[in-house]
């Protein structure tokens, strides 16, 4: 879902049930057409190995309508997920945005990783039904949801969505509104630990993600993993963390700063700490740190 166009809207109308009927929406045609590319990709995929049929792709499509106008979108929705970056300004425009268009009853929740939901639900009339739902990426293999409660969110709507995502095969965690919530309080200060690794010259950085690997049985290094996120994403977490807890141990690696300022924010710009512009799925280090 984060990998799609900053304005990522995902809603979701006909009740939470099998089969709802879903609005894509997003103010980029490409985007939603690029969007469809995927999920019919990936239905073909689920097709080729026999998980699904093909009157269960020819549905699944069917019930999906792409929209670039917000309002339009969102107008008969129980549920809106949003998807945009994470960038508080910007969240808070489109739930401003979302609670003026979407009927009374609608759950407002947002795919943040680490914006507090209780800022979020206070740009809305409705607070008790504003609620975090974050899907780990890829969304379509990873099972875990982490279900975020903000200050006002009333037991009916997280009961409401932790079921649901138990409906669309995912495995919900509830957990409470504080900087980074559980899954980037300790993903995020380890991938910055593992920046500050390689900027004070501990290590190189297929050294460091081999010893996490190998070690640690983690199935992708961290500088790896920070390149697939994003590097201006991880950025962004770190100073949600810092600023959220006045820590001086949640700052930004100046290494980290540096690269998303020179424009190398990982798989997305072809360059972080691995150089991903050579066409194949080999791991090759970008040169900067050969």
């Amino acid at each position: 879902m984060d990998k799609m166009h900053i304005e990522d809207l995902i809603a979701m109308s006909g009740g939470f049930k099998e089969g709802a009927d879903v609005a894509l929406i997003d103010i980029s045609q490409a985007a939603l057409d690029k969007a469809l590319a995927t999920i019919t990709k990936n239905l073909d995929r689920m097709l080729s190995k026999e998980r699904i049929t093909e009157a269960d792709k020819a549905s699944t499509l069917d019930h999906i309508t792409t929209f670039t106008d917000l309002q339009e979108g969102v107008k008969t929705a129980d549920l809106v997920v949003e998807a945009a970056t994470e960038n508080i300004d910007l969240k808070l425009k489109i739930f401003q945005q979302i609670d003026q268009a979407a009927p009374a009853k609608a759950i407002l929740a947002s795919n943040t990783s680490s914006i507090s939901l209780t800022r979020i639900a206070a740009a809305t009339s409705r607070p008790e039904k504003v609620i975090g739902m974050h899907f780990m990426n890829p969304v379509p293999i990873m099972k875990l949801v982490e279900v975020i409660r903000g200050y006002s969110t009333s037991d009916e709507v997280t009961s409401q969505i932790m079921e649901l995502s138990r409906q669309l095969g995912k495995s919900p965690v509830e957990v409470n509104d504080y900087p980074g919530f559980v899954a980037n309080r300790i993903l995020i200060p380890m991938i910055n630990e593992a920046i500050y690794t390689l900027f004070e010259g501990v290590a190189g950085v297929t050294e460091i993600d081999t010893v996490m690997k190998l070690g640690m049985a983690h199935p992708m290094g961290p500088l790896q993993l920070a390149d697939f996120i994003g590097l201006d994403v991880c950025l962004a977490i770190c100073n949600v963390l810092y600023e959220g807890f006045g820590n001086p141990k949640y700052a930004p690696c100046p290494l980290l700063v540096n690269m998303v300022t020179a424009g190398k924010k990982g798989v997305k710009s072809g360059e972080g700490f691995y150089s991903y512009t050579h066409g194949t799925k080999e791991l090759i280090v970008a040169e900067t740190f050969r």
